[in-house]
């Protein structure tokens, strides 16, 4: 037996209990002692109840169980989970953007039926559960019958996996549609009758600015927050952060405002670098990237090795005040290949993209912490008298941590530790055929 798989069978089910780990020192509200050079502390946290009764530091022997590291579980700001496990049925036949839109249209027309999209997005839930993840806020294609669909079938999710995984939804479509009024008026109604957020595609065409107007009316008036894709490009000449920002700031928009991905930034002039920036700093816009997919998607061309990373400027970002997270968008469809929903994996390429390191600082918040604050919950800090949900690894140092999958974590919800086993890749195979082979695929003209 592993050294995990021994102290996860010391956890017991119920009573009082504890646990020796370094622990990064950000994550936790309350002021710390010995905080290493990576930002690490070792402390002992106490668990009664399936609350955190206390957390010390580590003053000398004692009875606690011994491990490597301790995190609070994750939080996932921005996935798809209706889009999820598609690939097997429906590849991209280039890993382009448009190869990814269109195959995930001609999925979407031909078999997201609620049966079909329940199934896949439970199976990503246990995914997401297995490896730590207690909150996830997901995107929903909401275009035309697929709002009947998609939003009732989330509701269900959420009473299903209530106490396990907090869920927000956001409704997804291209700034175009927002011109059809009988289009918004079902968006309005699902989001009112399924706790909703309001987003959209946001792009440089000549009705952007007037379709953002719609949208921030519609969310002051129902109290929406809001969720927006924003250039997910390497076109320099896609600004349309910027305009998000001036009409979150033109509108004195009360509620939050969340853009993902933010790809071109990167590729801009300094000087229009800064006047964004210091707009959506004073917008109190937060940003989520998505390093994996857009690394997978951004700047490719074929017969050509990318010069760009596709992330968009985290270190920038923050250091203007903005609230910056990092998330795995989508998994194992078009839009990216590969993924499963494992909120460390996130952690470590983004740190590897992105140097999130030396000092590693309070990055750890972009997958715990912020991500908990822009939703809104209680989560991603380890907090006396909050809910013992945490995650203990191996691996001592972060040099440990980020070189291996930690496939041998023990996830602790409510106290205890629960079975990390994933599910089967061939469950899903009643759903989508047998998952051997692929329709025609289309390419985007």
């Amino acid at each position: 037996m592993s050294r995990s798989a021994q102290t996860a069978a010391k956890i017991p089910p119920t009573g009082r209990w504890a646990v020796e780990a370094s622990v990064p020192a950000c994550l936790v509200p309350q002021r710390l002692a010995g905080i290493d050079q990576d930002g690490l502390a070792r402390i002992c946290l106490t668990v009664a109840d399936g609350r955190i009764e206390a957390i010390e530091a580590v003053t000398g022997p004692s009875d606690a169980l011994s491990t490597g590291m301790v995190f609070p579980s994750f939080v996932e700001l921005h996935t798809h989970l209706d889009k999820g496990h598609i690939w097997p049925r429906r590849r991209n036949p280039d890993g382009t953007f448009f190869g990814a839109l269109d195959n995930v249209t001609l999925d979407r027309e031909a078999n997201w039926s609620a049966a079909d999209v329940a199934a896949r997005m439970d199976f990503s839930l246990r995914c997401a559960y297995a490896h730590g993840t207690s909150a996830i806020r997901t995107h929903l294609d909401s275009i035309g019958k697929q709002i009947g669909i998609s939003w009732p079938v989330l509701t269900d999710m959420r009473e299903k996996w209530a106490g396990r995984i907090e869920l927000q939804a956001v409704a997804l479509f291209s700034i175009e549609h927002v011109a059809d009024r009988a289009h918004m008026s079902d968006i309005i109604a699902a989001l009112r009758a399924h706790d909703g957020i309001l987003g959209g595609v946001t792009y440089m065409v000549p009705e952007l600015d007037q379709g953002l107007d719609t949208l921030f009316r519609l969310a002051a008036d129902n109290g929406f927050d809001l969720d927006f894709h924003v250039d997910e490009t390497q076109d320099p000449t896609a600004r349309s952060l910027r305009h998000v920002a001036e009409a979150a700031l033109r509108h004195r928009f009360a509620g939050k405002v969340t853009v993902g991905h933010c790809c071109s930034l990167a590729r801009q002039e300094e000087d229009e670098i800064k006047a964004t920036i210091d707009k959506v700093a004073e917008a109190g816009i937060a940003v989520v990237s998505l390093p994996m997919c857009n690394l997978y998607l951004q700047d490719r061309v074929p017969g050509r090795t990318p010069r760009s990373r596709g992330v968009t400027l985290l270190h920038e970002l923050k250091a203007a005040g903005v609230d910056v997270a990092v998330s795995s968008d989508n998994t194992r469809d078009p839009f990216y290949a590969y993924g499963d929903l494992d909120a460390l994996e996130v952690f470590r390429e983004a740190t590897r993209v992105a140097h999130l390191d030396h000092p590693f600082g309070d990055w750890p918040k972009a997958i715990t912490a912020t991500p908990a604050s822009v939703m809104g919950i209680d989560a991603g800090r380890l907090r006396v008298g909050g809910p013992a949900d945490f995650v203990l690894f191996k691996a001592r140092t972060w040099t440990e941590l980020l070189s291996r999958p930690q496939a041998d974590r023990i996830v602790v919800r409510d106290g205890r530790a629960i079975d990390t086993t994933l599910p089967d890749y061939e469950e899903l195979d009643a759903v989508l055929g047998g998952g051997s082979s692929d329709p025609p695929a289309s390419h985007h003209p």
